[in-house]
């Protein structure tokens, strides 16, 4: 009689991972969510993953070859983010967009940002927020400018407040 044998589960998880293509799971491992850019009259709906701990915020959108034309992944946090804290492009193959996002829910900034070729994560760039941020809201790059997108809109999500709290729209 053949004895039947079992592959450990550990195992055979690594072995299935090992064959995906890499950044075949990432998406589908975050939850995700409906955002809204209320700019002036007009109202941008996104359908975004959201990076709310330290090991999802590191991983961003690395390894991903190709991002859907209204997603995006917004990254949040806990505690405001210093204005000189930033982003960078290690690993990220698509050419980005980023909006800093305020406590008040405004974009602070917006800055695009290139794929970094290199090998060594020190020869990547940082994008620099250059204001406070308690999220920050990557897309495709040119995705702001084509929509009409600029500084001070007002970005909402669920979990947040709908609206803003300082200033008009």
């Amino acid at each position: 009689m053949l004895a039947k044998r079992v592959l450990p589960v550990a195992w055979l998880a690594t072995l299935l991972a090992w064959q995906l293509p890499a950044g075949a799971d990432e998406a589908s491992a975050l939850q995700r969510g409906p955002l809204e850019i209320h700019a002036g009259s007009e109202r941008h709906r996104l359908e975004v993953e959201l990076a709310r701990t330290s090991a999802e915020r590191q991983k961003g959108l690395m390894d991903r070859d190709r991002l859907a034309p209204d997603a995006g992944m917004l990254f949040l946090y806990e505690e405001q983010q210093p204005a000189a804290g930033g982003f960078w492009m290690y690993r990220t193959r698509i050419p980005l967009d980023i909006a800093f996002i305020d406590a008040d829910g405004r974009i602070a900034t917006l800055h695009t940002m290139q794929p970094c070729l290199s090998r060594n994560p020190y020869d990547c760039p940082v994008t620099i927020a250059g204001a406070a941020y308690h999220a920050a809201l990557e897309v495709n790059a040119g995705y702001f400018e084509e929509h009409g997108i600029e500084e001070g809109a007002c970005v909402t999500w669920p979990g947040r407040a709908e609206g803003c709290e300082s200033a008009t729209e």
